[in-house]
C-alpha cells in the first residue's frame, strides 16, 4: 500500500480524535488544575491497569503455549471460546461475574455451605478479577498467533539438535514472545486505563475510580467539561507516554521464512508435561465458561418472548457491526502496511480518547450544523472502528511486517503491486490474523454502548442500548433475554470471521 495511503489514514485518525477534544475545550476552558480526588484516581487507575495487565500477560504465556503444543477433540472450539469473554459487553460480562463470584454468586454459596469466609469482589481485586477474565483469553489469542509464527522447520531442527523444552523457549519461544508480548501489555494496560463499566460496577467507593470514571462524574454529576477535558488530556498523554515505551522495549524476532505451520513440539509428550497442560486448559477454560455459562442460563427462559423493539434494535446492530468492520479493517491494513512507529502510536489513539469526552466534542461539532439524532446510526459506526483500530492493528502489525520480511523482496522482485500483492502474497500468509481481526472488529461494535447513548432518541436504538433501557425500565426479564440475544451474535459474528479466516489456511 502506498505511503501517502497510510499517513492520509493516520492524519484522519488524529483529526477524529483530536477535534472532539478541541471542541470540549473551546466551550468550556481551559481546565484548572487537577484536585486530590483526581490525583487518586490517577494513581488507582495506573496501579490497577499495571496489575491487571501483568496478570493477564504473564498467565496467557502457558495457556497459549498448552494450546500450541497439544491437538485434542475440541481444540478449535477451546481456541475459540477464547475469544469469548472480550467481545462480550462489558455490563453482561459484569452480571456474569457476580452471579459467580458475587455475594450470593455460586463460589460464596459453595464456600459458605463449607462454612469458609466469603469472597469479596468489591474494590480493587474485584477490579482486576474482572480485567483478567476480559484480557487473559484476548493475550491468549495474540500470544497464541506468535507460537503459529515460528516455522515447524525450527522446531524440527530443535528436535534434531536435541534441545531440551528450556533450550527451545530460550532460543525459539523466548525471541518471539520479546517481540509480541510487549505489545499484548501495552493494549491490555490501555482497556484497564480506560475502564468505566468495570470500576462502576466493582469499583466499590472513591478510594477505588478510575480516570473514565471521574470524566464520567464530572460530565454527569457535576457537567464541569473543564475538568472532564483535563482529565481526558492526562488519559492521552498516559496513552502516548505507554505506545512510545512500548514500541521502545519491542524487537524483532526474526525466525525466517518457512514452508509449514508450527505443530505440537515431539518433546512435550512426556505424561509430566501432558498433565501440565491439561490442568492449565482446564482451569483456564473454567475461569472463562462460567460466567458466560450463568448469562446464558438467566436469559434463556425469555429468548423466544423478546419484543418486536428488540429485534429492530439487533438487525440495526448488525448493520453497523459490518460497516464498523469494513472501516477498521481497511484503517489497520493501511496502518500496518506503513510498518513505522507513528503508525502504530496512531492507531493506539482509539484507546486515548475518552468515548463520553468523544461523543460530547462530535455532539458539540455536529450541533449547530444538522440534526445529531440523524447521523446517529454512521456516527456510531465511525467512532466503533475508531474503538476498535488498535486491536485490530496489533493483530495485524506484526504478521505484516513478518510477511514482508520474509517474501517481500522476493514479490518485488516479481513486480507485485496492489491487488496481486494481496492476493498472491498477504492474503494466504494474513487471512488467519485478518479473520481474527475482523471477528474481534465485529462484535466489539455490536455490543459497544457508547456514543449511541448521546446521539439517539426514542425512535433508534442499537441492541446493547435496547438492553439497558430495559434494565432502566426494570424489565429484567426482557432485558436477561435481551442480554443473551446480544451475546448469541457477537459471538455469532466473531466466530463466522475468525472460523473463515482459519478454514483452510
Amino acid at each position: 500500500m502506498k505511503p501517502m495511503t497510510s499517513a492520509a489514514v493516520a492524519a484522519l485518525v488524529c483529526l477524529l480524535v483530536l477535534a472532539p477534544i478541541t471542541a470540549v475545550m473551546a466551550q468550556a476552558g481551559w481546565p484548572e488544575r487537577l484536585g486530590g480526588a483526581d490525583w487518586e484516581a490517577l494513581r488507582f487507575t495506573l496501579f490497577q491497569a499495571v496489575l491487571s495487565a501483568l496478570l493477564s500477560g504473564v498467565l496467557a504465556v502457558p495457556v497459549a503455549r498448552a494450546l500450541a503444543r497439544r491437538r485434542f477433540w475440541g481444540h478449535g472450539a477451546l481456541v475459540l471460546l477464547m475469544g469469548a469473554p472480550f467481545i462480550l459487553p462489558v455490563i453482561v460480562a459484569v452480571l456474569g461475574l457476580l452471579a459467580v463470584f458475587g455475594r450470593a454468586g455460586v463460589l460464596n454459596t459453595a464456600l459458605g455451605a463449607m462454612d469458609l469466609p466469603p469472597v469479596q469482589v468489591y474494590g480493587l481485586h474485584g477490579v482486576v478479577l474482572a480485567h483478567v477474565f476480559f484480557n487473559l483469553p484476548l493475550a491468549t489469542r495474540l500470544l497464541l498467533q506468535g507460537w503459529g509464527a515460528i516455522p515447524a522447520e525450527r522446531f524440527k531442527l530443535a528436535e534434531a539438535l536435541g534441545m531440551r523444552p528450556r533450550d527451545v523457549l530460550r532460543f525459539l519461544e523466548w525471541p518471539m514472545l520479546k517481540e509480541r508480548l510487549p505489545g499484548v501489555l501495552l493494549v491490555i494496560f490501555l482497556i484497564c486505563l480506560s475502564s468505566f463499566a468495570v470500576a462502576l460496577t466493582l469499583g466499590g467507593g472513591p478510594r477505588a475510580t478510575t480516570l473514565e470514571l471521574a470524566i464520567y462524574q464530572a460530565f454527569r454529576l457535576e457537567f464541569d467539561l473543564g475538568r472532564a477535558a483535563g482529565l481526558a488530556l492526562v488519559q492521552l498523554v498516559l496513552v502516548l507516554g505507554a505506545g512510545l515505551f512500548a514500541l521502545r522495549v519491542a524487537s524483532v524476532s526474526g525466525f525466517g521464512a518457512g514452508l509449514s505451520p508450527g505443530r505440537p513440539l515431539p518433546w512435550a509428550q512426556s505424561p509430566w508435561l501432558r498433565l501440565q497442560d491439561a490442568a492449565v486448559l482446564t482451569l483456564s477454560a473454567s475461569f472463562v465458561a462460567a460466567p458466560l455459562a450463568m448469562v446464558v442460563w438467566r436469559g434463556l427462559p425469555r429468548i423466544l418472548a423478546l419484543p418486536d423493539v428488540v429485534l429492530s434494535a439487533a438487525g440495526a446492530s448488525l448493520v453497523l457491526a459490518l460497516a464498523s468492520t469494513v472501516l477498521c479493517l481497511a484503517a489497520a491494513f493501511a496502518l500496518a502496511s506503513a510498518r513505522r512507529g507513528w503508525a502504530e502510536m496512531t492507531g493506539l489513539l482509539g484507546l486515548a480518547i475518552s468515548p463520553l469526552v468523544l461523543g460530547t466534542g462530535l455532539f458539540l461539532l455536529i450541533n449547530p450544523y444538522y440534526n445529531p439524532a440523524a447521523l446517529a446510526l454512521p456516527v456510531t459506526a465511525l467512532v466503533n472502528a475508531l474503538m476498535a483500530l488498535p486491536f485490530a492493528l496489533r493483530v495485524l502489525a506484526p504478521e505484516y511486517a513478518r510477511v514482508e520480511r520474509d517474501y517481500g523482496a522476493l514479490a518485488d522482485s516479481l513486480g507485485m503491486r496492489g491487488l496481486a500483492r494481496f492476493r498472491l502474497l498477504l492474503w494466504p500468509q494474513m487471512r488467519v490474523s485478518l479473520g481474527f481481526a475482523a471477528g474481534l472488529t465485529a462484535a466489539l461494535s455490536m455490543g459497544d454502548l457508547g456514543v449511541i447513548t448521546l446521539f439517539a432518541d426514542a425512535e433508534q436504538a442499537t441492541l446493547p442500548l435496547q438492553v439497558y433501557r430495559l434494565m432502566g425500565a426494570y424489565r429484567m426479564d426482557d432485558a436477561a433475554g435481551a442480554a443473551l440475544l446480544l451475546l448469541g451474535l457477537s459471538f455469532a459474528l466473531f466466530a463466522l470471521f475468525d472460523w473463515g479466516g482459519r478454514r483452510g489456511a
